[in-house]
């Protein structure tokens, strides 16, 4: 809200619009209507001029007439044949008094998903604008085809591909994520269903037209191959990357196109969270036969790297991109939001943009359907003494990035001797390798030393001396003897 008795310090921005409408209503006044409505929200201040140092004043006087502006104003917006849609109430525009002189105020709110695109003259096309830093630009196409997938009740990634079988899926992700389904629901009753059938009560798999089965854009994106993933999206590109080392653009990074692995959405999620928390320390216990070796930190971190995948735009340019610092983690994805930032801090409101993909993380305990990831993340920051969480969300193109930092010297994310000042330093690295060799193993049959030693990164005769302990601890089975020896979650 403006303070008026204070409108010279004010300047025209991305939620603010000043015109002097002392020749009646702006026929710009349009633009910034659908601009505002289409973009985060803002203010139109009628009988306001800029100075000539760029400050608000108001205008030669103020208005002569505001009742007769705004019951022009009125009939106009209520025109479908001007725009698409009203979106203001009675109390959104009104008189305000600066100095004795009469100014209109008409307050925009952003437009809810199923309004947008808000365009002016009966053309979609041609008619939508957005608000870029002083000024109100037309919509590309690309932005207004983003509004209309986003308007849609049915998420994009229920869209049945018909051009599509049942090929483009990757077995090994489909058994990874089975097992991991079995680990967290025991005994559900999809459990003894055949693959197809299986995933087609996820909604992986649809019925076409033509009667047969075909992969959705769900199905597409959580088990598909890279190379089939692009025919439908051909920008999709997941990237992590960590930037320990400021002389190196970057010292480990996983990306989608590499070729060396299925490059989709769920070993995706696996291979990264591996990484986001390998540094935390965590206490190393087995309840039910299923690991537990949460803190609140890796349910934060659990949060947020659902929330960047499942909220991704995967139709939008540039791709997911999450960059790990020793002091700082952002999760940035193609997509703007789509519930107001403040409404999604407070919690209890959940709109993800791919709600199959939401449930198919669900189903095996990861995020949030209640809309409390949000809010859990930043109270786990507050309560670790870390800077609150940043919430960005950019236009041309869309794009909503989290940021997490960890500014209090004593508690890097990213620093390994984090973990040593929570505990012993030997403890917490046989932590992270055991958990690291069962998360291998969930999401694989059956392994050799040598190729879970390649997989964690660790030495064949150190990973040797975590598997036999794991062993011990009645958590792993093995068959065969010597080289031929492989190992496999009980």
């Amino acid at each position: 809200m403006i303070d008026f008795s204070r409108l010279e310090e004010y300047r025209e921005n991305n939620r603010i619009e000043a015109k002097r409408a002392l020749g009646g209503l702006p026929k710009s006044i349009w633009e910034t209507y659908s601009a505002f409505a289409n973009t985060l929200g803002g203010i139109i201040l009628l009988g306001v001029e800029e100075g000539a140092d760029k400050s608000l004043r108001v205008a030669d006087g103020g208005l002569p007439d505001p009742a007769a502006l705004i019951k022009e104003f009125w009939n106009i917006i209520n025109n479908p044949k001007k725009v698409s849609v009203n979106i203001l109430s009675d109390k959104d525009v009104y008189v305000q008094t600066v100095d004795g002189k009469n100014i209109i105020v008409i307050d925009i709110p952003r437009a809810a998903r199923g309004y947008r695109p808000v365009y002016i003259d009966g053309n979609p096309v041609t008619g939508t604008y957005r608000r870029n830093g002083e000024g109100d630009y037309r919509c590309t196409q690309e932005e207004y085809r983003t509004m209309v997938r986003d308007a849609s009740v049915r998420t994009a990634d229920m869209l049945v591909l018909e051009e599509m079988d049942l090929s483009v899926f990757n077995a090994e992700s489909i058994d990874g994520y089975r097992k991991r389904m079995h680990l967290s629901r025991p005994n559900h009753v999809w459990e003894t269903l055949n693959d197809e059938d299986f995933l087609l009560r996820l909604g992986a798999v649809g019925i076409g037209g033509d009667g047969k089965k075909h992969p959705t854009t769900a199905g597409l994106l959580m088990f598909g191959n890279e190379y089939c993933i692009t025919r439908e999206f051909p920008a999709y590109f997941l990237d992590y990357q960590e930037q320990y080392d400021e002389s190196l653009r970057w010292t480990d990074r996983i990306v989608s196109s590499s070729g060396d692995w299925s490059g989709n959405v769920y070993d995706f999620y696996f291979r990264v969270y591996r990484r986001l928390t390998l540094d935390i320390k965590v206490p190393f216990a087995m309840e039910g036969g299923v690991r537990v070796d949460d803190t609140p930190v890796h349910q934060a971190l659990r949060e947020a790297l659902a929330n960047c995948l499942v909220n991704a735009d995967y139709y939008g340019r540039q791709g997911v991109v999450i960059i790990k610092r020793k002091d700082q983690i952002t999760f940035s994805n193609p997509g703007g939001f789509r519930i107001e930032i403040d409404a999604a801090k407070s919690g209890g409101i959940s709109d993800p943009r791919n709600s199959t993909l939401l449930k198919m993380f669900n189903l095996i305990n990861i995020g949030e359907r209640a809309g409390s990831g949000i809010p859990n993340i930043f109270s786990v920051w507050s309560k670790q003494g870390w800077a609150e969480p940043v919430i960005k969300e950019s236009f041309e193109p869309e794009r909503t990035t989290l940021i997490l930092s960890a500014l209090d010297k004593e508690k890097k994310i990213g620093d390994k001797k984090s973990a040593i000042k929570i505990g012993d330093k030997k403890s917490a690295i046989n932590v992270n390798a055991k958990r690291s060799i069962i998360e291998y193993l969930t999401d694989h049959a059956s392994a050799s030393c040598a190729e879970i030693a390649s997989a964690i990164g660790l030495k064949e005769s150190r990973t040797r001396d975590y598997l036999k302990e794991l062993a011990s601890e009645d958590i792993l089975i093995t068959e065969g003897a010597n080289r031929n020896r492989r190992y496999m979650l009980k």
